[in-house]
C-alpha cells in the first residue's frame, strides 16, 4: 500500500467523533470509531478539507517551524503569491519581503518565475499534443486524486514540475553559482498555501528529488510579518511576473496561454464531476484544463488565513498594477532557460486504495461479499455507523475494519422486533 499521509496530523484529544471530516472527506479516507476520527493512509490525497471544516481543530498541517530555518548558513525563502492576499492594501508586497528578510531569510523568490516559464512551455506543449484536453499538474492534490481514481487520464497530465520545483531549481543553482556557496549550506524554504504542496516535497512526482528542504505555512508567516509591521518600509525592489501573480487564484493559469478552449475549475467535489464527465467523452473539445483542489485556488488553501475571496480580490488588484511591468532580475532570463531541465523524468503511476486483495480469486470473492452485505444495509448513507456511506461500511465489514451492528438503523431495528418479539412471549 501507498502511504498518503505525511502532511495532516489529528490530534485525538481535540477530536470529538462529530463526523464532519467523514462527511466531507472527497476521497472517503475518514472513519469515526470509538468517537475519535481515524485517517485511511492509502486513500488520502492531502487537500486539506479535513483541516478546514473541523470545528474542534483536530486537524492540522504538518509543516516546518520558523526556527527551522537557522539550521543554514544560507536562507531562501520562496513566497507563493498567496501570501501578498493575506493582507490588506495598506501593506505593500515590499513590506512582506522586507519581513520575511529581517527575520533572518538571506533571499527572497516568488514562485511566479516558475509560473511563467511553465506558461511558455504548456503553450508549446499544446501545439504539439495529440492527448487532449492536458490537465494542468500544478496541484499535488489533483494529481494523486488522478491516480486514484482516475487511471485514464493520467497520461493527459502536464509532465512539468510545479512552480515551486521550477522556482526552487533555479534559485538554487544561481546561488550556488554566483555566491559560491556549497549545496548542503543553502537552505530553501517554500511558504506554503496548503498540505498537498507539502506532501510533494516528501513524496515528489514525476521526479526523484526535490530541492525545497522545508516548507512553512503562509499563516505562520502572516503572524510573524504582522507582529512587525511598524518596523518594515518599503526597501526591496518588487517586480514579479504579473501572469505569474495570477496562479494565486483559480483561472490564472489558463488564463496566461490565451487560448479559449479552455476549462478552470475550482473545488474538490467540482474537479470530481468535471474528470467524470472527460472520462466518459462528454467534453471532447476541450483543450486545456486546469484543476484546482481549493475553492477558488491556491488563496482557500487549508493554511491560509484570509478569507478566500477577499484574497483573490487582492490578487487581482496586485495583478493589474504589475501586469504590464518590466523584467526584474528574478525574471528577466526566464527564456534562456533549458526547459528540459524541469520536465517530468519518473512515470507517474496509479494508485490503488480499493485494492481488496492481492490475490485476484480472492478480490472477486470479497467484492460479492460486500453486495451481498450492502443488500442488508438501508442505503441512507447516514454516517451513525462511522463510515462515510453504506457501500463503505459493507467494504469496512468484509475487509475487517468494521461490524453489522455497526449500522445504527439494522441495529435499531433489531432492538426493537427483539423487544416486540418478548413483549409477544411474555403475552403468549
Amino acid at each position: 500500500m501507498h502511504s498518503l499521509i505525511h502532511a495532516i496530523a489529528l490530534d485525538p484529544s481535540k477530536c470529538t467523533g462529530c463526523t464532519n471530516c467523514m462527511k466531507h472527506c472527497p476521497t472517503e479516507a475518514i472513519r469515526v470509531k470509538n468517537r475519535k476520527a481515524k485517517i485511511i493512509k492509502d486513500k488520502c490525497i492531502n487537500c486539506g478539507t479535513c483541516i478546514q471544516i473541523c470545528p474542534f481543530h483536530a486537524f492540522s498541517g504538518i509543516t516546518d517551524s520558523l526556527q527551522t530555518i537557522f539550521q543554514y548558513p544560507y536562507r531562501i525563502a520562496l513566497i507563493d503569491p498567496v501570501l501578498y492576499g493575506q493582507f490588506s492594501k495598506k501593506v505593500t508586497p515590499s513590506q512582506v519581503i522586507a519581513g520575511i528578510k529581517n527575520y533572518g531569510f538571506n533571499d527572497v523568490y516568488e514562485t511566479s518565475i516558475g509560473s511563467e516559464l511553465i506558461s511558455n512551455y504548456t503553450k508549446e506543449y499544446i501545439r504539439n499534443s495529440h492527448c487532449l484536453p492536458i490537465i494542468s499538474s500544478s496541484c499535488p492534490s489533483i494529481i494523486r486524486l488522478i491516480q486514484l481514481r482516475f487511471h485514464e487520464l493520467i497520461k493527459h497530465i502536464l509532465p512539468i514540475n510545479s512552480p515551486v520545483e521550477v522556482t526552487a531549481s533555479i534559485v538554487l543553482n544561481r546561488t550556488m553559482k554566483e555566491l559560491n556557496i556549497p549545496r548542503e549550506e543553502i537552505g530553501i524554504f517554500f511558504i506554503s498555501p496548503c498540505t498537498a504542496k507539502i506532501y510533494s516535497f516528501k513524496e515528489p512526482l514525476g521526479i526523484q528529488s526535490t530541492c525545497v528542504d522545508g516548507a512553512i505555512s503562509v499563516k505562520s508567516l502572516f503572524l510573524m510579518i504582522s507582529k512587525n509591521l511598524s518596523k518594515l518600509e518599503n526597501t526591496d525592489a518588487f517586480c514579479p511576473s504579473g501572469k505569474g501573480i495570477a496562479w494565486a487564484k483559480v483561472g490564472g493559469q489558463s488564463k496566461a496561454l490565451n487560448i479559449e478552449k479552455y476549462l478552470a475549475v475550482d473545488g474538490i467535489e467540482n474537479v470530481m464531476k468535471v474528470l467524470d464527465e472527460i472520462v466518459n467523452r462528454k467534453m471532447n473539445d476541450l483543450v486545456f484544463l486546469e484543476c484546482q483542489a481549493c475553492t477558488t485556488g491556491c488563496v482557500g488553501g487549508c493554511l491560509t488565513v484570509e478569507n478566500s475571496f477577499l484574497a483573490g480580490y487582492r490578487i487581482r488588484q496586485l495583478l493589474q498594477e504589475f501586469d504590464s511591468c518590466p523584467p526584474s532580475f528574478h525574471t528577466e532570463n526566464i527564456e534562456k532557460l533549458d526547459i528540459e531541465k524541469f520536465l517530468f523524468t519518473e512515470k507517474i503511476h496509479p494508485l490503488y486504495s480499493n485494492k481488496l486483495d492481492l490475490d485476484l480469486s480472492k478480490a472477486i470473492e470479497k467484492l460479492e461479499k460486500i453486495e451481498e452485505v450492502l443488500k442488508t444495509l438501508p442505503r441512507i448513507d447516514c454516517g451513525a455507523c462511522g463510515s462515510p456511506s453504506c457501500r463503505a461500511l459493507a467494504e469496512d465489514i468484509v475487509l475487517g475494519y468494521g461490524k453489522e451492528k455497526d449500522c445504527m438503523v439494522n441495529y435499531k431495528k433489531c432492538l426493537l422486533e427483539a423487544a416486540i418479539e418478548e413483549k409477544r412471549q411474555a403475552k403468549g
